[in-house]
């Protein structure tokens, strides 16, 4: 059972709490805005000293910056206050995840140590459990993992080979198999391990310390080198009965919902390090000098900063909107089955972002390095390591293509776009913006009536109609998500922001639109067999009525000479 299957098997695991709160960036209170300074603070003085020096950065002092970070709280934000964590939920772990994006490879063993290596306890683990091992996950005593892949198990994590069998007497499990590129497989003290038992996929507790655990060497990778890559190698295993993790035969569910969170606080390291690198552009550009000018006076290199910033508005205007619905989801959860049913829910929400995020942070750092020219092409210049480091975002947490997959399998099962928002009154000023988006919903009604009369039985051998249908609602989710935060700050008069806020919004809507009309367009093109009722169609589409064009290179221009005032990325 993969995740889409898993999702769809459960009727009611697509519905969300009703009335959830639309959070932004904005609304953090003072308190949340100090861990963020924290953070900050963190990676200047104990994080990038590190950073600055020859790679690999060794093992123990890793593991001195994961104490530093259990000392003044970083790793403990989403876990109870029972077991010694903050408990402040997905925005406030987001918040400190998108800090993290600028520690380069520390930022991947952080949030793999924050994220799977420890909320499957948070989770699925018996109170037991919590006590032994929350306490020195969040100290920085203990690091983390979470073992999933195997060498013929990647996109198909779920189809492992590692077999785990229980003993006569059942007082423990004999663990036999290698999990592969495992993050902090050289550092962790103990892994979440997902073996096949009699009765399913079944997740276990790991520790180091187990006969029969060894390590392979660290793998050669193209980028995040100084974060440990290697195999976990499982030999005749003995594991105790009490290290089940949740219910025998049911590791899918911690699998599952666990990579779902996973991919949203990815999609948050990602916005991190693309604000980072925007900030290195600008800085380059302002600072470097070509024909008697500064970079930054050329409108082409002002283009490319604004299209940076429309990126980076976009990605943090769906992620926070997604952290701040699971936590209003997740609250008050009186069980685990509560817990997977809500969480599920957000599958296709969770993947939006990760594809999103880590393809706008590709988008990013490749525009960073065109702006700092040749000198961006050596390892001198940190754009050269953020370039080599982004790649692995497309791949891990569920490849972007597994990820559209499962965003287009709801959207099919849901038989609607993803739209959840219902506009009764908006500000005169956004009307443009709303136009875009109402037409950029009946594009997708148009999308799906052609799937459904013509490519239903087929739609899920056929992929590349699964990647469209997941483009267009993933970028309709994304205009609508930066609409809804605009429209906050102007019912909330934040003048200070709210006209740069609505160009980006407007940037947004209209390119977007643009790309939801292509795709919807190729869509039909080869749905429909025959030439006449592919024109009738087509025609369709172009007669959906929407604004008329704007001058997108003024407000881009009027963009960036806010962000040149500023120095950094800023809304």
């Amino acid at each position: 059972m993969d995740q889409t299957q898993y999702a769809e098997s459960n009727s009611n695991l697509t519905d969300k709490v009703e009335d959830l709160t639309f959070f932004t960036p904005e609304d953090f209170a003072d308190e949340e805005e100090m861990i963020a300074k924290t953070t900050e603070q963190f990676l200047k003085l104990d994080v990038r000293p590190l950073m600055e020096k020859a790679t690999p950065i060794e093992q123990q002092a890793v593991r001195t910056l994961f104490e530093k970070a259990g000392e003044i709280g970083l790793l403990g934000i989403e876990v109870p206050e029972d077991f010694g964590g903050l408990e402040l939920g997905k925005k406030v772990a987001g918040l400190v995840a998108e800090k993290m994006g600028a520690a380069g490879s520390f930022s991947v063993s952080f949030n793999i140590h924050a994220g799977v290596g420890t909320l499957p306890y948070v989770y699925f683990g018996t109170k037991a459990q919590k006590k032994k091992y929350l306490p020195k996950l969040i100290s920085g005593e203990w690091i983390g993992a979470y073992a999933l892949t195997e060498p013929n198990a990647g996109s198909d994590a779920l189809n492992a080979q590692t077999t785990a069998v229980l003993s006569e007497e059942g007082t423990y499990w004999t663990l036999n198999g290698e999990k592969q590129w495992i993050t902090n497989a050289q550092l962790a003290n103990c892994y979440v391990v997902f073996g096949k038992t009699a009765k399913g996929m079944t997740a276990f507790i790991v520790d180091r310390t187990f006969e029969g655990v060894s390590i392979g060497p660290e793998e050669k990778k193209m980028g995040i080198k100084d974060s440990s890559t290697a195999t976990l190698i499982l030999e005749d295993v003995k594991i105790p009965a009490e290290n089940v993790l949740g219910e025998i035969g049911k590791g899918h569910q911690v699998a599952l919902n666990i990579l779902n969170m996973a991919r949203l606080k990815l999609a948050f390291a990602n916005i991190g390090t693309g604000k980072h690198a925007f900030q290195l552009a600008l800085a380059y550009a302002k600072e470097r000098k070509q024909f008697q000018k500064s970079l930054v006076d050329f409108t082409m290199i002002q283009e490319k900063i604004a299209n940076m910033a429309v990126q980076l508005f976009g990605a943090e205007s769906a992620a926070y909107r997604t952290a701040g619905e699971l936590d209003d989801a997740v609250q008050h959860l009186a069980s685990t089955e509560e817990f997977v049913r809500v969480v599920a829910g957000f599958m296709m929400d969770c993947a939006i972002n990760k594809v999103n995020c880590s393809e706008a942070l590709d988008y990013i750092v490749d525009e960073a390095v065109q702006i700092h020219g040749g000198y961006g092409y050596m390892q001198e210049y940190e754009v050269e390591n953020l370039y080599r480091d982004a790649r692995i975002n497309r791949i891990f947490e569920g490849t972007n293509e597994i990820n559209r997959l499962a965003i287009a399998k709801v959207v099919l099962k849901k038989g609607q776009s993803v739209s959840r928002i219902e506009q009764a009154d908006y500000p005169a000023c956004l009307e443009r913006s709303y136009d875009y988006i109402v037409a950029a919903k009946q594009q997708v009604d148009i999308v799906l009536k052609a799937l459904t009369l013509h490519l239903k039985e087929s739609i899920g051998e056929q992929q590349e109609f699964l990647r469209l249908l997941a483009n267009i609602n993933k970028r309709l989710f994304i205009l609508e998500s930066a609409f809804k935060r605009t429209e906050k700050a102007i019912d909330k008069q934040e003048e200070a922001s709210e006209k740069l806020k609505r160009l980006l919004t407007e940037i947004l809507c209209e390119e977007g639109y643009r790309s939801i009309q292509a795709d919807a367009i190729t869509f039909v093109s080869s749905a429909y067999t025959d030439e006449n009722s592919r024109r009738k169609i087509v025609s369709e589409i172009e007669a959906v009525s929407f604004p008329l064009y704007s001058n997108l290179f003024e407000k881009k221009r009027e963009i960036v000479q806010a962000m040149i005032k500023s120095g950094r990325y800023t809304v």
